[in-house]
C-alpha cells in the first residue's frame, strides 16, 4: 500500500514538473518573442531615419555640388537661369517660427496655469475641449481663414497701428516698415502661434496636474502667492515635459506647410520688414516641387528639405542639452 501511494505520489510530482516546464517554456518563448519585437521596432526606426537621411543627401548632391556653400548664402532664386539660393526661405522658416514660440510659449503656458490652479471646475472641460479641438483643425483650413479672414482684419486694423506707432522708434521702425499687405512674414507667424498653441498648453497642462498636490500644500502654507507657486514650484518640477511640448511645438511650427503658404506671400526675398511677404523652406517645396522642370531644380529643393531636417535636429539637440544642463545644475 505504502509503495503505492509512494508511486501514485511520484507520479503526480513528475506530472507537476512537466506542466511547470511546460508553462516557463512558454514563459521564456514569450519574453524572447517580446525582446525581439521591441528591438526590430527599435531598428526599423533607425532604419527608416537612416533612409530618409540617404535619400535627401543623395537627391540633394547635384545642387549642392554645383553651387557649394553659396547655396546656403545666397537670395537668388531663379528657375529659368537655375541659379538658385536657400538664404530666403532659410530666413522666413526662423522668423516665422521664432514669432510663433514668442507668442504660443507664454500664452500656452499661462492657460495650462489657469487651467491648473485657478480654473473653477466648472469651467475646465469646456476650455480643455476648446483647446483639444484647436489641434485638431486641419492646417489647410487654417491657412484658408487666414487668407479671408485673419490677413484682411490684420492689414485694415493692425498692421496699420504698428506702422504708425513704431514709425519713428529706431530698429522697431525697419522691423515694422512698408504698406501693410495683409499677407507676410508677421500673419504666416501669427497662424503658427495659434497652431501650436493646443500643443504647448495640453501638455503643459497634462504635467502640471501631475505635480503632487503635497508640494504645493507646503508651498502655500508658507504664505506663497498662486504666481510664486507657480514659479518656484510647479515649473521646476515638470521643466522636463514644458520643454518638450515647446519642442513639439517648435518642430510643428518648423515644418507646417499648407496654413504658411496661405498667408505668407511667397516671395523669395529677405526683408528687414516683418510686414513683408516671404517664404519659407516648406512652402516653396510645396509650392514649385510639381512644377520643377530639370534635374538641378529638382535637386534645389530637395536640398531645401535637407536643410530643414538638419535644422530640425539641431533644434532637438539643442533642447537635448539645455535639459542636460538644467538637471546637472539642480543635481537632478
Amino acid at each position: 500500500m505504502v509503495d503505492v501511494a509512494f508511486q501514485s505520489g511520484s507520479a503526480v510530482s513528475v506530472a507537476e514538473q512537466v506542466d511547470r516546464a511546460k508553462v516557463l517554456q512558454k514563459l521564456r518563448l514569450g519574453d524572447a518573442a517580446f525582446r525581439h519585437l521591441t528591438r526590430a521596432a527599435a531598428v526599423t526606426v533607425l532604419v527608416i531615419l537612416s533612409g530618409i537621411i540617404f535619400s535627401l543627401v543623395y537627391g540633394a548632391w547635384p545642387a549642392l555640388q554645383k553651387f557649394g556653400f553659396n547655396f546656403l548664402i545666397e537670395e537668388s532664386w531663379n528657375p529659368v537661369t537655375e541659379h538658385f539660393g536657400a538664404i530666403a526661405p532659410i530666413y522666413g522658416t526662423i522668423v516665422t517660427s521664432l514669432i510663433a514660440m514668442l507668442i504660443a510659449v507664454p500664452v500656452g503656458l499661462f492657460i495650462a496655469l489657469f487651467l491648473t490652479e485657478l480654473c473653477p471646475l466648472w469651467l475646465r472641460r469646456p476650455v480643455g475641449i476648446a483647446i483639444e479641438l484647436l489641434a485638431g483643425i486641419p492646417s489647410i483650413i487654417y491657412g484658408i481663414w487666414g487668407l479671408f479672414v485673419f490677413a484682411p482684419f490684420l492689414q485694415q486694423h493692425v498692421q496699420p497701428f504698428l506702422i504708425a506707432a513704431f514709425g519713428n522708434v529706431p530698429v522697431l521702425s525697419t522691423l515694422f516698415e512698408g504698406p501693410p499687405y495683409g499677407i507676410g512674414i508677421l500673419t504666416a507667424g501669427l497662424i503658427l502661434a495659434i497652431m501650436v498653441l493646443p500643443f504647448i498648453t495640453s501638455i503643459s497642462r497634462d504635467v502640471f496636474e501631475a505635480v503632487p498636490p503635497v508640494l504645493k500644500e507646503a508651498a502655500y502654507g508658507l504664505g506663497c502667492t498662486t504666481w510664486e507657486v507657480a514659479r518656484y514650484v510647479v515649473l521646476p518640477f515638470t521643466r522636463v515635459g514644458v520643454i518638450g511640448g515647446v519642442m513639439l511645438a517648435l518642430g510643428r511650427a518648423l515644418g507646417e506647410t499648407m496654413a504658411v503658404t496661405f498667408v505668407i506671400g511667397n516671395a523669395h526675398r529677405i526683408s528687414g520688414s516683418i510686414l513683408a511677404p516671404g517664404t519659407t523652406i516648406s512652402a516653396t517645396i510645396a509650392n514649385e516641387f510639381t512644377e520643377a522642370v530639370g534635374d538641378l531644380y529638382t535637386s534645389s529643393l530637395i536640398a531645401l528639405g535637407l536643410i530643414l531636417f538638419v535644422i530640425t535636429f539641431i533644434v532637438l539637440a539643442f533642447a537635448r542639452l539645455m535639459l542636460m544642463r538644467l538637471n546637472a545644475r539642480l543635481g537632478t
